[in-house]
Parts: C-alpha cells; sequence; structure tokens
C-alpha cells in the first residue's frame, strides 16, 4: 500500500473512475475504495451464454457529445454507431398499427403538457389525461425513463433531461461495463471489497475508516448511489445532513433486466425490437436477438421492475415469457429459456438504477453536488443538472469533483503523509 494519497475516492462507478482519470491526468495520487469485488458499478458486462451482456447501463445515450465514446475509441473498444433495436419493429408482430401510433402520440402529449405541470405542481402524473385510454403506456415508458410511477416524477426535472439528449443512441459490442471497468488508470491504487464505515474531517484533509484501517488524504470524492447516501451506511461529518436530505429527494427508481436464451432456430429476427402490451403498465421493452445473438433482452421499469425485486427472477421470467407469448404465439415457449435476471434493487451496495428527482425536488442535483467544507466533494449521475441517470453524467460529475478537490488542494499546498493504520 503506498503511503501518500492526495485524494480519496468511494465508489469504483464510472463516476468515480472517471474522477481517477483526472486526478491521474494531473499527477495526483488517489485511492479508490469499492464496496464490491468489482468496478464499475451500476455499468456491468458479464459474460452469460458466451455473450457480454449488460446488466446495468447499455446505451452510449447523446454518443454525439457522450464522453465514453472517446474513451472507448482512443482505448481500441468498437462504437456502433447504428440505429438502436427499439427504431425497428420486429416485422411478424401483428400489433395494431393504429394502436401504436395512438400510444406513441399519446406520450408525447403527456411530454408536452409536463411544461405546464413544470411550473405550477411539478407532479408528473397530473400530466397524464383524466381517463386517457392510454395512460397504462405513458406510465410504462416513464419507468423505463425514471424508473419511477409519474405520482414521483418531478416534471422539471424530467424535462431536463429529455431538452438536453441529443437523441444519439449508440452501443457498445464489448458492453459498456466492460469498457468503463477497463478505464481506471493503472496508477491509481484500488481496494476491491472495501466498504468506508466513516469519513471524518481532519485539519488537513479527510479521514476514511473502513474495516481494513483508516487512510487519511487532503480530499475525498464520495460517489456512492443517492439510496446509500441517504442511509446510514456511511458516517458523515456533523454538517452533511443537507446532502443526506438532497440524496432522499433523489431517490433510485426501479429498472432490471431479465435475459432468455432462444434455444432452437426460430423466426425472432436480429436486431429487432418488440413492446408486450400496450395497455399494461408493467409492461417490458424487448431487445431481440441484439448483434445477432441467440438472446432476448427484457427491460422492465417502475411497476414491472417491482415484479422482480417483490416476488423474485422466477416470477420476472414467467411475466415476460407470457408476454412473448402473447406477441409470437404459443410455439415460442419451447425455445425461450431463462438465462439471467438483475436485482439492483436488492443490492444494498446500490439499492436501485438511477435516481429520479422527486415533484419539486429538482434543485437537489445542485445541493447534492455542492462541496462539503472544501474536503469532501460529491460526484455521480444524480449530482449532474440535466444527465442524471447515465454513465456520461456519471463520469462529466466525476470530472468537477476532481477538478473541484484539485482546485482545494492546491489553494491549501497539500502534501499527504499518512498511511493506512
Amino acid at each position: 500500500m503506498d503511503s501518500a494519497f492526495d485524494v480519496i475516492i468511494v465508489g469504483g462507478g464510472a463516476a468515480g473512475i472517471s474522477a481517477a482519470r483526472r486526478l491521474a491526468a494531473n499527477g495526483s495520487s488517489a485511492l479508490l475504495l469499492e464496496s464490491s469485488s468489482r468496478l464499475g458499478g451500476r455499468a456491468y458486462t458479464q459474460d452469460l451464454g458466451g455473450y457480454p451482456l449488460d446488466l446495468g447501463c447499455e446505451w452510449l445515450h447523446s454518443g454525439d457529445r457522450n464522453a465514453w465514446v472517446g474513451i472507448a475509441e482512443a482505448s481500441g473498444f468498437p462504437v456502433d454507431r447504428g440505429d438502436p433495436p427499439w427504431a425497428k419493429a420486429h416485422p411478424s408482430l401483428a400489433e395494431d398499427e393504429d394502436d401504436r401510433e395512438a400510444a406513441w402520440k399519446a406520450y408525447g402529449d403527456w411530454e408536452e403538457r409536463l411544461r405546464t405541470v413544470a411550473s405550477g405542481s411539478d407532479r408528473a402524473s397530473d400530466a397524464l389525461e383524466p381517463g386517457g385510454p392510454w395512460n397504462a403506456y405513458v406510465r410504462a415508458i416513464a419507468g423505463f425513463m425514471s424508473g419511477m410511477a409519474p405520482e414521483e416524477i418531478s416534471a422539471c426535472d424530467y424535462l431536463a433531461y429529455d431538452d438536453a439528449s441529443t437523441g444519439q443512441n449508440w452501443h457498445l459490442p464489448l458492453g459498456y461495463g466492460t469498457l468503463v471497468a477497463a478505464s481506471l488508470p493503472s496508477s491509481t491504487s484500488l481496494r476491491l471489497a472495501t466498504p468506508v464505515q466513516a469519513i471524518d474531517l481532519t485539519a488537513d484533509g479527510v479521514a476514511v475508516t473502513t474495516r481494513a484501517g483508516t487512510v487519511r488524504a487532503g480530499a475525498a470524492i464520495l460517489t456512492v448511489s443517492t439510496a446509500v447516501l441517504a442511509s446510514d451506511a456511511i458516517r458523515l461529518p456533523a454538517g452533511t445532513e443537507p446532502w443526506r436530505e438532497a440524496a432522499a429527494a433523489l431517490p433510485l427508481g426501479r429498472n432490471e433486466k431479465v435475459f432468455l436464451e432462444i434455444g432452437r432456430n426460430s423466426a425472432f429476427g436480429p436486431d429487432t425490437h418488440a413492446y408486450g402490451n400496450l395497455r399494461d403498465p408493467r409492461s417490458a421493452s424487448y431487445s431481440i436477438r441484439p448483434n445477432g445473438w441467440p438472446i432476448i433482452e427484457a427491460f422492465l421499469g417502475g411497476d414491472g421492475a417491482r415484479i422482480l425485486e417483490e416476488e423474485g427472477p422466477a416470477a420476472g421470467f414467467a411475466y415476460v415469457s407470457a408476454q412473448l407469448v402473447a406477441l409470437f404465439g404459443a410455439d415460442v415457449a419451447s425455445a425461450i429459456h431463462p438465462l439471467a435476471a438483475t436485482s439492483w434493487s436488492r443490492m444494498a451496495s446500490i439499492g436501485g438504477a438511477y435516481s429520479c428527482a422527486l415533484p419539486e425536488q429538482s434543485q437537489a442535483r445542485v445541493q447534492l453536488a455542492r462541496p462539503f467544507e472544501d474536503r469532501l466533494f460529491f460526484a455521480g449521475e444524480a449530482t449532474h443538472p440535466f444527465d442524471f441517470t447515465t454513465a456520461h453524467g456519471a463520469h462529466d460529475s466525476g470530472l468537477r469533483a476532481a477538478d473541484e478537490a484539485l482546485s482545494s488542494l492546491s489553494q491549501r499546498q497539500f502534501r499527504p503523509v499518512h498511511a493506512f493504520r
């Protein structure tokens, strides 16, 4: 273990790794402490059935301005700039095209009404058409986007992301999680499976306590999820209550994935998309044979993801299998087999998918991003003003926090002298 660190980074997801990259580029020493046994956080690629499947974030949203694109290309990772599967409906589906268009129009109308609601109650559910025939569809799409029911979504926050998005959604065939985990600089000291128990201020910096002991540095960058930050999992210095309150106003929504393997030749077209049931708010979005693989990925949000959280993976497999049978016919039942299901909401070290501002709480992101006593700095997707819910938002927040820490260290002319003891 090195005996001197300028900065301690708590959390090894996209924000923590981005902060480490910035610190390394400036010649500053850093120690990254990650509570789990792997890097990446909510960016997690796992080899399942011989295919690199993203259990967490998967798409390079706003790809034309997404920092991970440049990192990928500089590292030799291929970037697929083709249209995402949801742009291509599966050709064999017998869905009523008029219904699809009506449902999509209802969603667009809801988004337009959000602009009025944002200046009033700020509660996204108030933009639903009373008794609207497609409200279930709107609820499902809102669940994909925010992981929450419209009653719990800030209209202002929802629109901030929507207005900033460029609509370019690109893909990493080797996996988003693979890229993020591979991007930690070799100069960064790393401790996996090392949960942080407490952070205290010292005369010249911070003291971070773990089960392995206490390490001191000039500053700490805290990148844990809002679910962890709002809890008492990490004891923070007196005076940080407003940061915990901000985290509580930005809870993690529910989003989960179910993967099925296609066990024999079937009529499933490659790189296509299907939507479960336009009138069921729990419906999944299906990516069919991505990259030509014999895989179906079901993405569930809000009420749909709650099935896995409350009833477990078997219930999730049963639900999506029934939807696929309804879409493609009874013959597919024998062609698809459960492969894997996520459980982000059940993971104590994370506690959900991505942050959603509660009504009238969108400014909590600004509060959460503020430094504390020029010693403790905060990063993570929830701290970004408009690119929240994304790995590139987390990345950019890590750069911002690292720059704040570097500025503080420079002004204090900190020289690290302490080690684990």
